[in-house]
C-alpha cells in the first residue's frame, strides 16, 4: 500500500507531465482543446486514470479519443522520464464530462431563478442578475481571442 501523500504527488506529477506533453508534444492532427482534469493511480501504482475533456462536438471527442489511445505508448514513456517510481503506470484515457454537467447545472439554476424573478420580481433580490453566457459562435469567438492572446503572451516572452 501506497503513502497517501506519495500517491497524491505522483497523480500530481503525472497529471503535469501528461498534460504538458498533450499540449506540448503530440503532432496529431486530430488534436483539439483537450484539458487533464485529474489522474487517479491504483495502490500498487500499475494503472494510472487519466481524466480528460474536450472543447468541441461530439466528432471532436471520439477524435480525440482515438489519437489518446494511440498516442498512449509515446506519453507513458515521457511520464516515465519524471517519475521517480520502480513501476510506470498504464495509462487509461476516462472522458470526463463533470465540465458539461456543470455548466448545465448553472444554466439550470439559472432559468431556475430567472422563472422564480417571473412569478415573483421580489423573489432573489439578494442575488445579482447573472449576464447571458456566451453560446455558438459566440464562445467560439471567446475561445478563439483567449488561444491568440496566449500566444501574443508566449511571443512576448
Amino acid at each position: 500500500m501506497v503513502n497517501p501523500r506519495s500517491k497524491a504527488r505522483i497523480e500530481a506529477r503525472i497529471q503535469e507531465r501528461v498534460a504538458h506533453c498533450v499540449e506540448f508534444e503530440l503532432n496529431d492532427p486530430r488534436r483539439t482543446f483537450i484539458t487533464i482534469t485529474r489522474v487517479e493511480v491504483s495502490d500498487d501504482l500499475s494503472i494510472a486514470k487519466v481524466f480528460y475533456s474536450v472543447y468541441g462536438t461530439e466528432g471532436d471527442k471520439s477524435r480525440t479519443a482515438h489519437m489518446l489511445e494511440g498516442a498512449s505508448g509515446f506519453v507513458k514513456k515521457q511520464v516515465g522520464r519524471v517519475l521517480k517510481t520502480r513501476r510506470i503506470p498504464s495509462l487509461r484515457w476516462i472522458y470526463d464530462d463533470s465540465i458539461e454537467l456543470a455548466a448545465k447545472m448553472h444554466e439550470t439554476i439559472q432559468e431556475a431563478l430567472e422563472k422564480d424573478r417571473t412569478i415573483n420580481p421580489a423573489a432573489h433580490t439578494d442575488l445579482p442578475s447573472p449576464a447571458p453566457a456566451p453560446k455558438g459562435p459566440e464562445l467560439e469567438h471567446e475561445y478563439l481571442d483567449f488561444l491568440k492572446a496566449q500566444e501574443d503572451e508566449d511571443g512576448a516572452s
